[in-house]
């Protein structure tokens, strides 16, 4: 009992540290599949409102966008790690994004006592889309040539003001990427960068990403804690940061230059990881400052 209740009070620094600051977490991976992690999940995110903080929920979706397209008959083409995206495929992601999986995680967090409400970036013109372009070089005549990725978008701009008057009223926001562009149509917008918009928009003390590694990991495969964009840049150029972390980091690097405080890479495969991260001193992944 001595050491439980030690436990809860180590707690109290973070909690006054962290008092009445927006903490922005994208979740995604396996931790979103799987029922136990989503139920550990939804119990976080209650109880760092019930903290005192203002948490907000930004959500991806692939693996079930996939399942759903399978089912369907419809097939999916990558290119440069975004999905090619045409008309009929934005109507499925909207469909499973800013419905099923959206309206899940909201039923997920009240289940646990808390007072969640679905968005996307469409509601309020919270997030307006322009049309991602990706360059790509042919490996046989070594031209670059521009990917056409269809209706897959980038923030563009955004405007938080829905989000300040749901957080107002106490409610924790729970966010689909998908946008309107300014031509009208629809936009799937990639869940980490639409993360990092969001919280760089809110001036977030901590944007935290769910994933499916322990984090950044140095040559000898051990957890790096800690890392400056400076520190994260040369990884990358020396080769330790490599293949799809690559883009991840990057992004973070993005979110910190928006006006984010600190943002950190977390296992989302571990159960309550967004609470070992805000509550404790070792925190739960890798934590990047500028």
């Amino acid at each position: 009992m001595v050491s439980r209740a030690r436990i809860i009070s180590e707690a109290l620094p973070f909690m006054q540290r962290y008092d009445d600051k927006t903490i922005v977490v994208k979740y995604g991976g396996h931790a979103m599949g799987d029922e136990a992690l989503s139920r550990a999940f939804a119990r976080d995110i209650v109880l760092l409102k019930q903290s005192g903080m203002k948490p907000i929920v930004v959500h991806g979706g692939g693996p079930q966008i996939g399942a759903m397209l399978q089912k369907l008959g419809i097939k999916s083409e990558f290119q440069a790690g975004l999905r090619v995206t045409d008309k009929a495929t934005v109507e499925i992601v909207e469909m499973v994004l800013a419905g099923s999986i959206n309206k899940g995680i909201v039923a997920a967090i009240n289940a646990e006592g808390g007072h969640a409400i679905g968005l996307c970036g469409k509601d309020g013109n919270m997030v307006i889309a322009e049309k991602a372009t990706r360059t790509m070089r042919d490996p046989d005549s070594n031209i670059e040539k521009i990917l056409d990725l269809g209706f897959v978008g980038e923030p563009k701009t955004v405007n938080p003001a829905v989000l300040h008057m749901v957080v107002q009223d106490e409610l924790i926001p729970v966010i689909a990427p998908v946008s309107q562009g300014e031509d009208g149509e629809t936009y799937n917008v990639n869940a980490d960068t639409f993360a990092g918009a969001i919280a760089g928009a809110l001036g977030a003390t901590r944007l935290l990403f769910l994933t499916d590694v322990p984090g950044v990991l140095d040559k000898s495969g051990r957890l790096i804690k800690e890392l400056s964009v400076a520190d994260a840049r040369a990884l990358i150029a020396d080769g330790t940061i490599s293949g799809g972390m690559i883009p991840k980091v990057e992004t973070c690097i993005d979110a910190l230059a928006r006006g984010v405080e600190g943002v950190v890479i977390v296992n989302g495969k571990t159960a309550h990881s967004v609470l070992l991260e805000i509550f404790t001193w070792t925190g739960a992944g890798t934590l990047i400052t500028r």
